[in-house]
């Protein structure tokens, strides 16, 4: 009999018009299994079965993703590149349909031993996902997606690493200009690496003091009040703007200062400025700890960072010494009315 298993599932085998065929009866049910295998044998006996599945490969997917989705968004499109360069070698040839949350769970395991963190194996296999839900849905290459069968490894995203203010006199002062007027905006505003690259003249309300930002994660635009400082910052990049082009932060040709180019361009400023164990995201961690330290309320570091989810800035909590005090104030303040009130009524 042609029936065969993969992990819990029951899948048929059999010889079509030359052309060897594997499908799934999407059962785990073996006597299930069994009467749709016969009923498929019976169907092409009569001639009646034109079910043939579409036989692509992973490559072929991965290429036509890349080519329609990837290349279009261009912000994701070197990060997809390095996950496709981990991701192809192991799934490459496979066909979609051969492709199995046992198999990928394989994949894990050989990410782990090459010393891959679970972020990176998690991006590898959101990537994939993503392919095999426009194949399903749109493309119809194929009938499942295992990737959504596969769970998320599990993230430490408790870096609590920010810039100190000495840190920053010499992170800025070993910055070139181009570098240093971006590095000020993410203290000063808590945006995202891609979110101050593609700000462009239109998002920027100088009569209002204010930035629009398109938040891809959350398919939402927030309002980022500006600072004097970069106020006074983009009033004076507003009066030397490039021709032809509509960026805030352009590159020398006018043209998107690539991810790349900024991250190798910040990683020469720190080592100049001995500053070590730092990332670029790691600025957006110094706006919203410095807000903390203040006495900022999480609610407000939350809209401003725009977090959907409030657990996403509990990280902060530890900072927030300024803003606790303030509340047990209240308490003082409590009991010295109380007080007041029994002195009076003697």
């Amino acid at each position: 009999m042609g029936l065969f298993k993969r992990g819990q599932v029951w899948w048929m085998r059999f010889t079509y018009q030359g052309q060897q065929i594997r499908q799934s009866t999407e059962t785990d049910d073996k006597k299930l299994a069994q009467r749709i295998y016969y009923k498929v044998l019976g169907e092409i006996a009569e001639g009646k079965w034109f079910n043939i599945p579409v036989r692509k490969t992973f490559n072929e997917l991965m290429d036509r993703y890349m080519d329609e989705h990837s290349k279009v968004k261009k912000r994701s499109w070197g990060r997809d590149l390095i996950s496709l360069s981990h991701l192809r070698p192991f799934f490459g040839s496979h066909t979609l349909e051969e492709i199995t949350p046992q198999i990928i769970s394989q994949y894990k395991g050989l990410r782990y031993a090459e010393k891959a963190k679970p972020a990176t194996i998690n991006r590898e296999l959101t990537l994939a996902k993503h392919a095999f839900n426009l194949g399903m849905k749109e493309w119809e290459w194929c009938r499942e997606n295992p990737f959504s069968k596969v769970k998320m490894e599990k993230e430490n995203n408790l870096r609590d690493r920010w810039l100190t203010q000495e840190e920053e006199e010499r992170l800025l002062k070993a910055s070139p200009q181009w570098l240093r007027e971006i590095v000020v905006f993410a203290l000063n505003t808590g945006m995202r690496q891609g979110e101050i690259l593609d700000l462009t003249w239109k998002d920027v309300d100088l009569f209002r003091k204010v930035v629009y930002v398109l938040q891809e994660k959350v398919g939402e635009k927030k309002t980022v009040p500006l600072t004097p400082t970069l106020f006074e910052l983009l009033k004076a990049k507003s009066k030397v703007r490039h021709i032809g082009h509509n960026l805030v932060f352009p590159s020398e040709n006018g043209t998107r200062i690539s991810g790349s180019n900024l991250v190798r361009a910040f990683r020469g400023a720190l080592k100049k400025a001995e500053i070590e164990n730092f990332r670029f995201h790691d600025l957006r961690h110094t706006f919203a700890s410095r807000l903390a330290q203040s006495g900022i309320d999480p609610y407000t570091i939350q809209r401003l960072l725009g977090h959907k989810d409030p657990k996403m800035v509990q990280r902060y909590a530890h900072h927030s010494v300024e803003s606790l005090r303030n509340g047990i104030a209240v308490l003082e303040i409590l009991n010295r009315s109380r007080i007041e009130e029994k002195l009076a009524q003697i």
